[in-house]
């Protein structure tokens, strides 16, 4: 039997490794997709029924020849979570417009052109699961956070148009709104004085993410913000 494809792009040593390996447990061959082809090979070599893509988001080309290598080598994608994200920071003083559009390109451009490349399979089927990982900036705009906020509102509000567009034709397309600060040994080192309640585990979030795409059609979700007990919100 022909195993199901999980696309988990943007795999980095958090969020996505630890989404690559709840869906892969689950049964997934999954496409391992991010730009570092090393990094890629290594996480491949650790979990069961994955293999790695290498792709830019903010080249069409690239994101059009990974799914099509995708599709040969895997099959059609059942499951896309789009994990890709910019974490630029500054306030309007300090954002060039470089910077600005590069959030941007990451952030929506790279959803659209990856949720193009799998959307005829999914409309052929009636069915298949889009989710985004998002983040609180997309709902409020914090004055360090004017690339970055913008463009996780864009993602947003892509992710909404597309909810309401595609949940007729049988595609559930969600977004994860992470609030709070991710458990990797990065954050780890920057907050030292951080106890383990207050910072989120990929793991934890990556399984919010499975049971969105597990959802019965009477009642999806589309936004599910997730954050650590001792979060401030």
């Amino acid at each position: 039997m022909t195993k199901p494809v999980c696309a988990v792009v943007g795999v980095g040593p958090g969020n996505g490794a630890a989404t690559a390996r709840r869906f892969a447990s689950a049964g997934y061959a999954v496409a391992l997709m991010a730009r570092s082809g090393s990094y890629l090979e290594e996480l491949a070599e650790q979990i069961p029924g994955s293999k790695g893509f290498v792709c830019d988001v903010k080249n069409a080309a690239e994101v059009e020849a990974a799914f099509t290598a995708v599709r040969s080598e895997l099959g059609d994608v059942e499951v896309l979570v789009y994990n890709a994200g910019s974490g630029v920071f500054g306030s309007i003083d300090d954002v060039d417009s470089a910077t600005f559009e590069d959030a941007w390109r990451i952030n929506a451009l790279g959803g659209l052109l990856c949720a193009q490349q799998v959307l005829p399979a999914m409309k052929a089927a009636e069915a298949g699961s889009i989710v985004f990982i998002g983040a609180t900036a997309s709902l409020r705009g914090g004055a360090k956070f004017a690339a970055f906020a913008s463009a996780k509102a864009a993602q947003r509000s892509l992710a909404q148009s597309m909810a309401r567009h595609l949940g007729p034709q049988g595609i559930h397309v969600s977004i994860v709104i992470v609030d709070g600060v991710i458990d990797i040994p990065r954050t780890r080192e920057f907050l030292p004085d951080r106890s383990d309640a207050e910072f989120l585990r990929p793991e934890d979030i990556a399984e919010s993410t499975f049971q969105l795409t597990c959802q019965e059609r009477s009642a999806w979700t589309f936004e599910l913000d997730v954050r650590p007990q001792m979060e401030n919100w």
